[in-house]
C-alpha cells in the first residue's frame, strides 16, 4: 500500500501481526494485530497518510512460531523483505511498530534502511506486552544517524510565534492523548 500524499507533513508507517497475541496480559487470537488498531486511532485523530508495512514472508498467526522466527531474525541481524516498498518519505515522520524481544521487529530495519530519512523526524510509537519503548529509539537511532529520533511533532512544526489550531494535528493528539475513555489507551501525562 502505498501512501497518497496528501500535504500533511505526517507519515504514520506501522508494522502489525493479526493472529495469536497478547491482549491485557492473555494470549488472544485477533483479526488486526494491536498496533494496526494504534495506527487506526492514531489516524481517526491526527491528519497523516499512513504506508502499513507487510513482509514478502508473512508472519505466523501461531505466537510461539512468531517469536521463535523473530529470535532468529535478530540472532542473524536479518532484514526481512518488504512486499511493496516505500521509497519516497519526503516530508514524513512517524513510525509505529510493535516490540518484539524489547526492540522494533527486523522488519522495521528493514524499512528505516532503505528509505532516505538525513534530517527527518522519527518518532517511534510502539505497541508492547510489558518493554515500553524497548530499545526502539537506540535501534533507530543506530540505523538513521542523521535523523531526529524522538521529540514531538507539534513542536518542530511549530514557528515561535505561531500556536496550532483547532484544526492543527498537533492540537488534536493533545486532545487523544488526555482522553481516559478510550480502553486501548493508557493516559499519560503531557510533556514538560
Amino acid at each position: 500500500m502505498t501512501p497518497t500524499p496528501s500535504g500533511t507533513g505526517t507519515l504514520l508507517v506501522y508494522f502489525s501481526r493479526p493472529g495469536e497475541n497478547y491482549w491485557y496480559g492473555e494470549r488472544k487470537d485477533l483479526e488486526v494485530g494491536n498496533t494496526e488498531v494504534l495506527a487506526t486511532m492514531i489516524a481517526d485523530r491526527i491528519e497523516c497518510d499512513i504506508y502499513r508495512i507487510e513482509a514478502v514472508e508473512p508472519y505466523s498467526t501461531d505466537y510461539d512460531d512468531t517469536v521463535a522466527r523473530n529470535v532468529r531474525e535478530q540472532d542473524q541481524d536479518a532484514r526481512p523483505a518488504i512486499a511493496s516498498p516505500l521509497t519516497d518519505v519526503s516530508g514524513y515522520d512517524i513510525l509505529a511498530s510493535p516490540i518484539w524481544n524489547v526492540r522494533p521487529p527486523m522488519i522495521m530495519s528493514t524499512f528505516v534502511e532503505s528509505v532516505p530519512l538525513d534530517d527527518k523526524r522519527v518518532l517511534p510509537v510502539t505497541t508492547h506486552a510489558m518493554s515500553g519503548l524497548g530499545r526502539a529509539a537506540e535501534v533507530y537511532t543506530e540505523l538513521a544517524a542523521d535523523a531526529t529520533i524522538g521529540g514531538s511533532p507539534c513542536e518542530a512544526r511549530k514557528s515561535p510565534t505561531t500556536a496550532p489550531t483547532s484544526t492543527d494535528g498537533c492540537a488534536r493528539s493533545r486532545q487523544w492523548r488526555d482522553r481516559p475513555d478510550s480502553p486501548h489507551w493508557v493516559r499519560r501525562p503531557a510533556p514538560a
